[in-house]
């Protein structure tokens, strides 16, 4: 049932509570906003700052942005500087139930809350952050009441202090914060908090919270003033009385006023003179007892929703009613919101599609590192055997094992007739420079008679490694020729 009431509120708030040596109360209170700021020191609370604003946007209704703008600029104003905050709420956001609880355990307790809920408050479970104060009536019967917030109403102020540079530990109520109901479990209290333009009125019995409420039109403006209206919260408070049960109501013999402003002490003697009749007590709280919080508090700090609160927080008591939502990781909101079926077996197959292909690279990569390996091994003798290679391709012509020189040369001189008839004078070998050109061989010399030198062109023209045998003659006595020939034997 999402987090509606998984439902102790100080686990809530251990959880989203960071304690340190200093915080900022503040208290939202319709257009108005006060705050102070507390450092604690030594067994003792210092108040270092106090303000009170009015502000001219509306958290719920106004851009967070700007109205977080807007506080920040109050706050600096103030000199400001801390940014942890516990935060008083408004009480006109809150819906409240009351359930007698039945004899049961304590997890079917919760769940029979849960069930209270969800068919009491016009909202689904997942649109409510659900706090819950249990008390045990006169007659011994256990109670719970559920008071409720709309979850947007919370992530809007939660963004709104974001804005305004502040980081907040805690959303409660200032009513609750100022007459904590586990103070005074043994006797019932109605506490009356004057605000704006409204009262904000709990009434607390047997260690919880029994009602809250606001009254409207508490307050009217007549002449510029505003003109507290006495009988219509006297017909309020009679109303709510008559609609508790009757041994709680019996219970309720105090009414306690909060504040040291005029407003107070105006509604503390208009309901003195009124509900005297009624048996009821009326005092006003104009400063708080000693060990009210378990450290020393300046004499002259007031009585103020935004310090109680902070008192509260600073000195890890809390006020019994926490709102902060809880801070839910990624990963969990990706799992809440993607935990069909569907979706599970969709993961799961992309998982292995994904696992077969990392084990495919796996398989790669430790291939690569193994051949990469026998390649480290032999580097050396390949660059090596490279170098020779290319040393024989360089030097290779220079080394001819075919002798086609000598070859061409012996080829030439069987040619030549063994009486010296003919003879030669140079003998020159011409590379043509073009691939599978033979090369040319240019043989000058001189001959007794024509006769002798046309026998040994024969013979030379004979040869199957000679071709394109061609000769040119001059002069008589000795006969000067000059034989060119082509040699298609053997490699180069």
């Amino acid at each position: 049932m999402s987090d509606l009431l998984k439902l102790d509120p100080r686990k809530l708030a251990s959880r989203s509570r960071q304690f340190g040596p200093a915080l900022l109360g503040l208290s939202f209170d319709g257009s108005r906003l006060e705050g102070v700021e507390l450092r604690r020191t030594n067994g003792s609370v210092e108040v270092r700052r106090t303000f009170a604003v009015s502000l001219s946007l509306d958290p719920l209704t106004n851009d967070p942005e700007l109205v977080g703008r807007e506080i920040r600029k109050h706050l600096d104003t103030a000199g400001v500087r801390e940014r942890r905050c516990a935060v008083c709420v408004p009480l006109n956001w809150v819906l409240t139930l009351t359930a007698k609880l039945p004899d049961l355990p304590e997890a079917d307790q919760q769940s029979f809350l849960e069930i209270e809920a969800e068919r009491g408050f016009p909202y689904g479970p997942e649109a409510l952050m659900v706090a819950q104060s249990r008390f045990r009536a006169p007659g011994n019967e256990r109670h719970a009441t559920l008071v409720a917030i709309p979850r947007d109403h919370l992530t809007r102020l939660e963004s709104v202090l974001q804005a305004a540079q502040l980081r907040p530990i805690g959303f409660s109520l200032g009513i609750a914060a100022l007459q904590r109901a586990e103070a005074e479990p043994e006797q019932g209290v109605l506490a009356l908090a004057p605000g704006e333009s409204s009262v904000n009125l709990q009434i607390s019995c047997g260690g919880g919270v029994v009602v809250l409420r606001t009254i409207e039109g508490a307050f009217e403006i007549e002449g510029g003033a505003r003109q507290f209206q006495a009988d219509h919260v006297l017909r309020e408070l009679r109303i709510t009385l008559g609609q508790l049960a009757p041994d709680i109501r019996e219970s309720v013999r105090r009414v306690r006023i909060f504040g040291r402003n005029d407003t107070a002490e105006e509604i503390a003697e208009e309901l003195a003179a009124r509900v005297g009749s009624l048996g009821i007590r009326v005092e006003q709280a104009r400063e708080y007892p000693p060990n009210e919080f378990g450290v020393r508090l300046p004499a002259e700090a007031a009585v103020s929703p935004a310090l109680s609160v902070g008192m509260c927080y600073l000195t890890a008591r809390g006020t019994g009613l926490e709102f902060l939502p809880p801070k839910v990781s990624s990963w969990k909101q990706f799992a809440a919101r993607y935990s069909s079926q569907k979706f599970v077996w969709t993961a799961t197959t992309a998982g292995a599609v994904a696992l077969i292909i990392a084990l495919a690279f796996l398989v790669q990569q430790w291939q690569l590192i193994r051949w990469q390996a026998k390649w480290s091994a032999m580097k050396t003798r390949v660059y090596e055997l490279e170098a020779v290679q290319h040393q024989i391709k360089r030097f290779r012509p220079w080394f001819d094992e075919s002798c086609r020189s000598l070859s061409i040369l012996r080829r030439l001189t069987e040619a030549f007739p063994e009486d010296g008839s003919v003879t030669a004078k140079t003998f020159e070998i011409r590379e043509s420079g073009l691939p599978g050109e033979p090369p040319t061989i240019v043989c000058s010399g001189a001959a007794r008679n024509n006769r002798a030198l046309l026998q040994m062109t024969d013979r030379l023209g004979a040869a199957r490694e000679v071709s394109g045998v061609h000769i040119e003659t001059r002069g008589s006595s000795p006969l000067q020729f000059t034989l060119n020939f082509q040699w298609t034997g053997g490699p180069r």
